[in-house]
């Protein structure tokens, strides 16, 4: 779950990515960059000292192991930064949301799980496709849950102060769950910015919504397991309005239930969505998250692609376009990531390499011509 209530500029965080490949790249099981290891600031130690005489209803020897191998992380600051400018449009996002890889994951995690989701939907009112979605859209159906210590991530936003308190809050609610023995301070991981479990709780959320689904006494959504991150994702969307029954909405022009137009891209696809599109906005504020959800619940299904198309970008490509020359690059070795259309830091890359090569003016930005030449 996002950790605010903001239109979505490609919140690559919610995908578990990171915007350094060509679509992204995932912050995976492997040991934790420079960068996101603690390093020494005297400043934020302080701080933490300051926190820890203000904060109430926490007992010390939880205080004392939450605390006991926490540390500034400078590149949770960058990484916060980094997703304020990052901006795609709608078909960069559904690129990444809905690949041919999420999915097919996506229909694999359904298949075996289809007991503990038929129990989750009969229970909660909610579209176990729905909470499948969101499982995938979130951790890549639990495959990136996040490594980085939550009490770490937390402590460094709240010290930073672009929105210290909002992070305070959140390291609060970290700190809680873990005096409640819901999970220890060591397995207490997720994203840089706190989000934890299969389908990213945010501290509070996970306060107000989780749910101990397995019934062993704890609402573990860091295990392998997904039962009770599964549950307590459907329990929250039920809190907040779901419409048992009411699709989430439709393309214009391929059926579905009546209700209001949304076309998040100029000139791109158009939706008709209902009440419960609000309510899947309510796990994240946007329509590229909604729709992205949907889409992806909808082909997990057994659903075909988008009809509708997209216009070509400020360059004046197609997806594509853009996929013919992120393959071109890749003939001649360089490096691109995924082939998916989108351009990103991998693809920037290797354009520079190829113009490098080539003797061109080096701008990393693709156009007809680099495209005509790679072919």
């Amino acid at each position: 779950m996002n950790i605010d209530r903001r239109l979505f500029t490609l919140s690559l965080a919610s995908l578990g990515l990171s915007a350094c490949s060509s679509g992204a790249q995932t912050v995976g099981r492997a040991a934790l960059s420079a960068d996101l290891q603690p390093q020494p600031n005297p400043a934020y130690d302080a701080w933490v000292a300051n926190f820890r005489n203000r904060v109430s209803g926490i007992s010390p020897a939880t205080l004392n192991a939450a605390f006991a191998n926490a540390g500034y992380l400078p590149g949770v600051i960058t990484r916060d930064r980094n997703q304020i400018q990052t901006r795609r449009t709608l078909e960069d996002y559904l690129s990444i949301a809905v690949s041919d890889d999420r999915v097919a994951k996506g229909r694999s995690a359904y298949a075996r799980y289809a007991n503990i989701l038929s129990a989750v939907q009969s229970r909660y009112g909610v579209d176990a496709r729905i909470v499948c979605a969101i499982w995938g859209v979130e951790s890549q159906y639990g495959e990136k849950k996040g490594d980085i210590p939550v009490i770490s991530a937390t402590s460094t936003l709240a010290f930073d102060g672009r929105r210290g308190a909002f992070y305070e809050d959140q390291l609060r609610a970290a700190l809680r769950i873990l005096e409640n023995g819901d999970t220890s301070a060591d397995q207490m991981k997720g994203s840089w910015a706190g989000a934890m479990g299969h389908t990213q709780f945010i501290p509070t959320s996970y306060q107000s919504f989780a749910v101990d689904f397995t019934g062993d006494g704890r609402r573990d959504i860091w295990s392998d397991d997904p039962s009770d991150s599964l549950a307590s994702t459907a329990a929250y969307l039920s809190r907040n309005g779901w419409q048992n029954g009411l699709a989430w909405g439709s393309e214009e022009g391929t059926g579905g239930p009546a209700g209001r137009i949304v076309q998040p891209q100029a000139g791109g696809a158009r939706f008709v969505v209902t009440r419960n599109f609000n309510v899947i906005k309510t796990y994240n504020n946007s329509d590229f998250y909604a729709i992205g959800v949907g889409h992806l619940a909808d082909r997990i299904g057994g659903a075909g692609p988008l009809r509708g198309s997209f216009p070509p970008d400020e360059n004046g490509l197609t997806k594509a376009d853009r996929q013919a020359l992120q393959r071109g690059l890749a003939r001649r070795g360089y490096d691109v990531g995924s082939i998916d259309g989108v351009i990103g830091g991998g693809t920037e890359r290797a354009i520079r390499a190829f113009q490098t090569q080539q003797g061109l003016p080096i701008t990393g930005v693709p156009s007809r011509a680099l495209l005509a030449a790679l072919q």
